[in-house]
């Protein structure tokens, strides 16, 4: 063993140790210069000074507090062990010098005696990732932390031919306050080449299997498929390296018969091997006709492993007897019909099934693959009638009527078809089970009814809120008229205002009726959400009571909407309330705002739901719960589950309405005695350069002061009664009312008086001639009068009807409007 240095402990110090005897030789020296008696004071006190030196040193020495220096001092087991360690050992100090070295790490660097050490840096020098190795280990030692690297060396440190690797370790030492460095060099080159013996072998073992003449593949029990020799994949066209890696699945290589390699729960320590003619799936859809000796082995816990599947090519041009090809025809129309087959027992037991009946009842059949019964595939209520049909087969009718059979489960549904077995010879098989899955089928034609159902209810309620509309417009505008020629201390005044404020709650019910139907006037504007919420948060807190409590959760960075504000409030408050009902005993509502990401919203599964950025609101609460045969009828008008006398059932169908014309969606998730949770998702916005520069709403509001005026006014109207109380309430502010029934009646109004109309004040629904083809044909005529359009409708019902170039040529004046509205209206078109 060569031999270790070691510059740790403390050396001597020439200089202090010249400076220590000059000045004792000082001080006898200037005794001469003293008196005798003070000659001999100064050699007792100086003596008597070294004296009590050398007691505490020794005292010290007694206790451990000084240590004599030298090699005995030092603990020779830890520096026996290090000297004699395997691996080469260094510590070097800040600036990179060795501090100790031992004889494993001085063979490493060829150090001979008197020679200097090198450091790690210098030692570990040529190819490029060698020295990047390196560089990151040095800068570890810098940084006091501990980091590892392995690298390679070719030819090795000890002069020796071939390549060498090296495990360099550096961890920080703290040593009597000075910082160092401990580096530990490790080889590892016999451990490297017993890895690539390891990988060698196996590539070879992979090789062979690789290019066996039949393929192979291993499937985990989620259908993954985690093998494929290249035989296999060059039959199918796939690039084994890109498809393993991307997922490449049972259902994308097997199509139909993935069902019959998926494989249940089975008896533990069972090795199940089934035989299966099926046609496999090349990558360009093509079939390839297999044999597949599928086998399976089972766990301690019943649980299947990974498959072990040898595939055999039976297409055209392999070897194959005429009888074996006959076979493999039937095999491929059985198992790639899209109608499900089985044959049964009278007691409807299972015998053998096709890949699509496998496929279209999946996990019903495994649980209990002894004895499969096809009376549990189907729910209880057609259990019956399914038996039925198998026993009237059974008996040899051939004429068995279909039935429609609903899938355990509830959601799948299939039409079944039921034939006696011809061959008397098979055994205990009775009737042959065809079945056609009618689950899309029967799932559109109830959407078609349902959306029947909703759109003629939307029409009738469209069409009753926009006539009704022009009655409250009425009764609105003659009680303002009536207001304006009483004062408060009248006995009429009270009653007047009663009944304005009925016709407003009617109006409400109206606007409910609308939202319903879509047709509804929205004001979309730029808002946030956490904002809105805020507003009406003490609103809710009144609403709910002492016993619900509110929990408002406000995302961070909440990005921006457009929609109508006021509606939207409605919307909060509407789901709140419904969940305060559904608490009778009190409870806990919990409203949550975030955003939801493209690909979040994906995951939320919702059907309908188009993968967008949106805005998320949450409303939770923790009530009773509802059904979900309540939960498909709870957006339907005039459906609800509160006693008689306390709900409308509008609610919801109105905030269903209002959330689908602002381009958002709603959901409702229920459980039932856990409660409910209503997700609304509304499109985020991108702000304009103009919107982000626009200015405040409440710094851009500047109240009207003056709302007379002056002028020439062309009403529009055919009902009567709006049209007076319209020309008497603009009479009262000063302007000239010139009136007409209909667009036909306007046009002759403009005949007659040509320029002397400034504006014109329209209904927008009105007999001969509607309100938008009395705007065009004004402007085909040359007259660009200003125009103020009043519906029940909402804007876009008839916004579409005019030429986009001249779509911002209006205002629009939603139905019902009160005095003011309209007068307010004028004057802000007038300027």
């Amino acid at each position: 063993m060569g031999v270790s240095i070691d510059k740790s402990h403390k050396q001597g110090n020439a200089l202090l140790v010249l400076l220590l005897a000059l000045l004792l030789v000082g001080a006898l020296a200037a005794s001469f210069y003293l008196s005798e008696d003070g000659r001999t004071h100064f050699i007792l006190w100086f003596l008597a000074t070294l004296a009590a030196i050398g007691v505490l040193g020794l005292f010290l020495l007694a206790i451990g507090a000084l240590q004599i220096s030298g090699r005995g001092a030092r603990n020779d087991l830890t520096k026996m062990i290090t000297d004699g360690s395997s691996d080469g050992l260094l510590v070097t100090d800040t600036e990179s010098r060795a501090v100790y070295a031992n004889a494993h790490y001085m063979a490493l660097a060829g150090v001979t005696d008197g020679a200097p050490v090198r450091p790690i840096e210098r030692l570990f020098t040529g190819a490029s990732d060698v020295s990047e190795a390196v560089y990151r280990l040095v800068q570890a030692a810098r940084e006091r932390r501990t980091h590892m690297e392995e690298v390679r060396m070719a030819p090795a440190l000890d002069g020796q031919a071939g390549v060498a690797w090296y495990r360099i370790r550096v961890r920080p030492l703290l040593r009597a306050g000075r910082h160092e460095s401990l580096w530990t060099v490790t080889d590892v080159t016999q451990d490297r080449k017993g890895e690539e013996g390891a990988v060698q072998e196996l590539q070879n073992a992979v090789n062979f299997l690789d290019h066996a003449p039949a393929g192979f593949f291993s499937s985990d029990p989620s259908g993954q498929i985690v093998y494929m020799n290249a035989t296999l994949s060059g039959w199918l066209d796939y690039d084994i390296a890109q498809h393993l890696n991307g997922g490449l699945s049972l259902s994308q290589i097997a199509a139909s018969g993935a069902a019959l390699l998926d494989s249940a729960a089975g008896v533990a320590g069972q090795v199940k091997t089934e035989v299966i003619d099926i046609d496999l799936r090349k990558r360009n859809g093509q079939g390839l006709p297999v044999r597949l000796f599928h086998r399976v082995s089972y766990g301690h816990d019943g649980l299947p492993g990974p498959s072990r599947t040898i595939v055999l090519n039976r297409s055209q041009g392999e070897d194959i007897s005429e009888g074996r090809a006959a076979e493999v025809r039937f095999a491929r129309f059985f198992h790639n019909t899209p109608m499900a087959i089985a044959t049964v027992n009278r007691d409807g037991r299972i015998s053998q099934t096709n890949a699509s009946f496998a496929r279209l009842f999946g996990d019903t059949l495994k649980a209990d693959e002894g004895e499969r019964n096809v009376a549990a595939a189907v729910l209880e209520k057609d259990r019956a009638a399914l038996m039925e049909a198998l026993s009237a087969a059974a008996g040899g009718q051939s004429d068995v009527s279909p039935i429609d059979v609903t899938l355990a489960g509830g959601l799948r549904s299939a039409r079944a078809f039921v034939t006696p077995v011809a061959d008397k010879q098979s055994g205990d098989e009775a009737a042959i089970l065809y079945l056609l899955e009618t689950t899309e089928q029967r799932a559109l034609q109830e959407q078609f009814t349902q959306a029947q159902k909703m759109q003629a209810v939307g029409q009738l309620a469209g069409g009753v809120a926009h006539d009704f509309n022009n009655v409250l417009t009425a009764i609105i505008g003659y009680s303002d008229l009536l207001l304006a020629s009483h004062r408060p201390t009248d006995p009429s005044f009270q009653d007047i205002m009663q009944i304005k404020q009925n016709a407003n709650r009617a109006a409400s019910l109206v606007r409910q009726l609308l939202a319903f139907s879509r047709r509804q006037t929205l004001r979309p504007q730029l808002m946030q959400l956490n904002d809105s919420v805020s507003d009406v948060q003490m609103l809710l807190k009144r609403l709910l009571g002492e016993k619900v409590e509110l929990d408002v959760r406000y995302g961070r960075d909440v990005w921006p909407i457009k929609a109508d504000v006021n509606q939207f409030e409605q919307v909060v408050v509407n789901l709140a309330v419904n969940a305060r009902d559904a608490m009778p005993g009190g409870g806990k509502l919990t409203m949550r705002t975030s955003n939801v990401s493209d690909t979040q919203s994906q995951a939320y599964n919702y059907k309908g739901l188009t993968p967008a950025d949106y805005v998320l609101l949450e409303v939770e609460d923790s009530g009773t719960g509802m059904s979900p045969e309540v939960i498909e009828k709870i957006f339907e008008p005039f459906f609800t589950t509160k006693e008689v006398g306390k709900g409308t059932g509008l609610g919801l169908s109105m905030v269903f309405g209002i959330i689908k014309q602002s381009g958002g969606f709603i959901f409702c998730d229920s459980i039932i005695g856990k409660g409910t949770t209503f997700r609304i998702f509304l499109p985020r916005h991108l702000l304009t350069a103009e919107e982000m520069n626009a200015p405040k709403a409440e710094e851009s509001k500047a109240p009207a002061q003056d709302l007379t005026g002056q002028g020439t006014i062309l009403l529009v109207e055919d009902e009567e009664a709006v049209r007076a109380f319209g020309a008497r309430a603009l009479r009262s502010r000063g302007y000239t009312v010139l009136e007409a029934g209909s667009g036909v009646e306007a046009l002759e109004q403009v005949e007659e008086h040509g320029d002397a109309i400034v504006m014109v004040v329209s209904d927008v629904v009105m007999p001969e001639m509607d309100g938008p083809t009395l705007f065009t044909e004004l402007k085909k005529r040359g007259y660009n009068y200003r125009f103020v359009f009043a519906s029940g409708y909402a804007e876009e019902a008839f916004k579409k009807n005019l030429p986009e170039a001249e779509q911002e040529a209006f205002m629009f004046l939603p139905k019902p409007y009160s005095l003011k509205q309209l007068v307010e209206a004028v004057k802000q078109v007038q300027g």
